[in-house]
Formats: structure tokens, sequence, C-alpha cells
């Protein structure tokens, strides 16, 4: 992506999480990590893309990226998941916007913040035009 700056990577954190967390399943220690709200997991398994390495902790398969969009400048559309192909588009749309990068197993509850960016062709813009939703029209 063109435009992608402001990059942090946070596997630091992540390393130090699953540190943490081996210390925790050694004493039986439930851990925060590990409760993927149901949410995210059903978000996961119906938008997620698979990433190319296994799960950290129960080493499975099921390891799942979600690319969640937020900013201004996307008004309503803020906080919605969107594909690597949708960034690309987006990018072109919009001025400035973050997207964080998700990572959930599906299978033991693993979730956490791999990266964050910011996207977008650094021209200022007026939200777009609020569209009526399912909401508004049956409350």
């Amino acid at each position: 992506m063109w435009s992608k700056r402001k990059s942090v990577d946070y596997s630091l954190q992540r390393r130090r999480t699953l540190a943490e967390l081996q210390g925790a399943l050694r004493t039986m220690v439930s851990h925060d990590a590990l409760d993927a709200d149901p949410m995210l997991i059903r978000a996961a398994l119906h938008h997620g893309e698979l990433s190319e390495i296994r799960c950290p902790v129960n080493n499975c398969r099921q390891l799942l990226r979600l690319n969640y969009t937020f900013g201004d400048q996307l008004g309503q559309y803020s906080g919605r998941i969107k594909s690597d192909e949708e960034l690309e588009q987006m990018e072109n749309e919009y001025g400035e916007f973050t997207v964080y990068v998700v990572e959930v197993c599906s299978e033991c509850g693993w979730n956490h913040v791999i990266e964050s960016y910011l996207l977008g062709d650094g021209t200022v813009r007026k939200p777009p035009k609020r569209a009526s939703t399912v909401e508004d029209i049956y409350g």
C-alpha cells in the first residue's frame, strides 16, 4: 500500500503476553489473551483472512487476521472490517484513517493487535453523507 505511514508493530507486546501466558498455563491461571469476545470470533470466522502463521498458543491453523478501520473521514463507516483489497481502494478515496490488524484464533480464543498504521492520500475531506440504516428505519 503506497500511503502506509506511522506504522506501529506490537510484536514486543505480543511476545511478552505469550511469555506471561506460558507461565499462566503452567499454573493453570486464566489469562486475558485467551478470552476473545464471541463477536470477535464470529467476525474472524466470517470476514477474517487466514494468516500464514500458526496460532502461537495451540499451534493450530485457525489463526485469522482482521483489519479494523477507524477515522473521522470515514463517518458512519468507521469501525468496519475491511479486506486488504478494500484497503487499497480506500487509500485513494479518503485522506486519513487508521487500520488496526488483529489476529484471532477461533479454537483457543487467542487475540492480539499485531499492527496499526495510517492510510490515505492526505487530503482532508468531509465524512460521507450519512445513509439510512436498518436501525433508522425500524428503530
